[in-house]
């Protein structure tokens, strides 16, 4: 299908790194252009090709590296790499997962910030955090097993926050509601004695 038709246009805020070389975007150097063939969200570099697609009346349109070998033919060798364990996409993860949502991330005296945060169905003892919810490559991820549950929130501005701890390392997450918080640690819960979750997602 790939040019028959227009695609569905990845927004510019559900992601935050190029969905193609996994490039951070920034106000200055990274502008956000999308390919015209998938949708997707990419860098300057990644959408410096062009090729002719049947939905535009087979004039010229800038597209993505990937989209431009698929239309011309040409099959990329290196293309299939192995993908690292953050480089599972994160639309992926979250439309197989036990539990995604956003919640606040605090890691040491760092300040808080806003992460989509998922556990998937096929690693549901681990959490991973990305930037957004369309992004390709996670920030972090957290093996759970073992982790100590605190769930007695610290501060009053954030009163539906909890606290995964493991000797040196902590983690500090707040949803924005309890029913939220509730759902989240009904999952960890579980997963810190590694026992496999219950799927959470409406």
């Amino acid at each position: 299908e790939l040019g028959k038709r227009a695609p569905r246009w990845i927004r510019d805020n559900e992601v935050t790194m190029c969905m193609k070389c996994k490039e951070p975007f920034n106000a200055l150097t990274r502008r956000r252009h999308h390919c015209r063939a998938c949708g997707h969200v990419v860098c300057w570099k990644c959408s410096d090709y062009k090729a002719h697609l049947e939905y535009d009346g087979n004039k010229l349109n800038k597209v993505c590296k990937d989209c431009y070998h698929v239309i011309i033919g040409c099959t990329d060798s290196e293309e299939k790499k192995k993908k690292g364990i953050l480089e599972i996409e994160s639309a992926e993860v979250s439309g197989n997962s036990v539990i995604c949502s956003f919640l606040q991330y605090m890691e040491k005296s760092k300040p808080w910030q806003k992460a989509w945060c998922v556990i998937p169905k096929q690693e549901a003892l681990v959490l991973y955090m990305y930037g957004a919810p369309q992004d390709v490559k996670a920030l972090a991820t957290i093996p759970l097993l073992g982790y100590t549950v605190d769930d007695t929130p610290k501060s009053a501005d954030l009163p539906h926050s909890f606290k995964l701890t493991q000797s040196k390392s902590v983690h500090s997450f707040a949803a924005d509601n309890e029913e939220l918080k509730q759902k989240w640690l009904k999952v960890i819960h579980l997963a810190v004695k590694g026992e496999t979750p219950e799927c959470q997602n409406e």
